[in-house]
């Protein structure tokens, strides 16, 4: 194993690892949810694992402190399947990490505390695993959740574990909506694990992760992706699109084979590549589902129509980008960077 992945994981837990699972043979997968003041969602979460057509799984459930009852309703949960694992708090990407070096089984399924996995999903994710054993990841459409009230689906790229790596190696990220992964652990492991509290930790993995191994995508939705105003990415929003930019960076650096800056020596110029009306096109997006999945129409309406008069081109690339008919890929033209070279670098 590579030298960063024990500093980050930790050597005991990465070599105790084939052991546990040469005792667990015919469960080979766990779902983990990274825990932190997780209700009133975390119940229907929770709900929907137990309800699984598939019936052979773990749940490794990472309480990072929190000051609501999620704890308590773990505890109360009367089944052999779950595990309750209680931190003081240490923030998603170090929980993400502690749930790799915990983890007994061979593949990890995500899913955050307010989602919901589909009664098929862990039974589709078995079937492709199944398919593409030696797969780095592999994943899933979601839909924004509740389905019934919501419009659309959570921006996906999509394609051939083929068409997916030309993504990445066009300098563009891929889209992906973290509670429908499941990651291959060694494989996580081997490539770093999740790096950096920035709010983007998951798509600063998916870009590694394709540049070593296949992703495959399984073209149907699995899961229910929750918008709320309590969620990270809402109350982190800004702090992650400019997160988002630093990962590309981070990928061109790769790429191009220059050394990376620090994100806070280089985030005015990076800021400077975002476009002010698109994120406010995105936030009122996001705003007016929150609102449909409240029931409260009139309002949702009224937050996507400050959505077009913010950026009628993003809301229309966004529709468009719900076919799946072109490419879909996060951040900039690469070219973008280069006219800041000298800033950047």
């Amino acid at each position: 194993m590579c030298r960063q992945c024990l500093v980050v994981l930790g050597y005991r837990g990465a070599m105790r690892r084939p052991l546990l699972r040469m005792t667990r043979k015919q469960t080979i997968v766990t779902v983990g949810m990274p825990v932190r003041n997780a209700m009133p969602w975390l119940p229907e979460a929770v709900e929907s694992l137990l309800s699984q057509s598939a019936r052979d799984f773990e749940i490794l459930a990472i309480v990072d402190g929190g000051t609501d009852d999620s704890l308590a309703y773990l505890k109360s949960v009367g089944d052999a399947r779950l595990r309750v694992v209680e931190q003081a708090h240490a923030g998603v990407t170090a929980t993400l990490n502690r749930m790799l070096r915990e983890v007994r089984t061979p593949w990890l399924a995500r899913q955050d505390a307010d989602d919901i996995s589909y009664p098929a999903r862990l039974q589709k994710l078995l079937e492709a695993i199944g398919e593409h054993p030696e797969a780095g990841v592999i994943y899933s459409l979601a839909d924004y959740h509740p389905r019934e009230k919501c419009a659309g689906r959570f921006r996906c790229s999509r394609g051939t574990p083929g068409e997916l790596r030309a993504i990445v190696e066009g300098g563009y990220l891929l889209s992906i909506c973290h509670s429908t992964v499941a990651l291959n652990v060694d494989k996580a492991l081997a490539a770093g694990g999740y790096r950096m509290d920035v709010h983007a930790e998951d798509a600063d993995l998916w870009w590694r992760m394709v540049r070593r191994w296949e992703i495959h995508f399984i073209a149907e939705a699995l899961v229910g992706f929750r918008q709320s105003a309590g969620s990270v990415s809402s109350r982190n929003f800004e702090k992650q699109e400019l997160a988002g930019i630093y990962v590309q960076y981070l990928l061109l650096s790769e790429l191009w084979g220059w050394r990376p800056r620090a994100l806070g020596e280089i985030a005015p110029a990076l800021g400077g590549l975002l476009r002010p009306t698109g994120l406010a096109a995105k936030e009122w997006l996001r705003r007016s589902n929150m609102q449909l999945a409240e029931g409260r129409r009139l309002r949702g309406a009224a937050a996507l129509a400050l959505a077009l008069r913010a950026s009628p081109r993003y809301v229309l690339r966004r529709v468009w980008d719900e076919f799946g008919i072109a490419p879909v890929a996060n951040g900039v033209a690469p070219g973008l960077f280069l006219e800041r070279k000298e800033a950047l670098w």
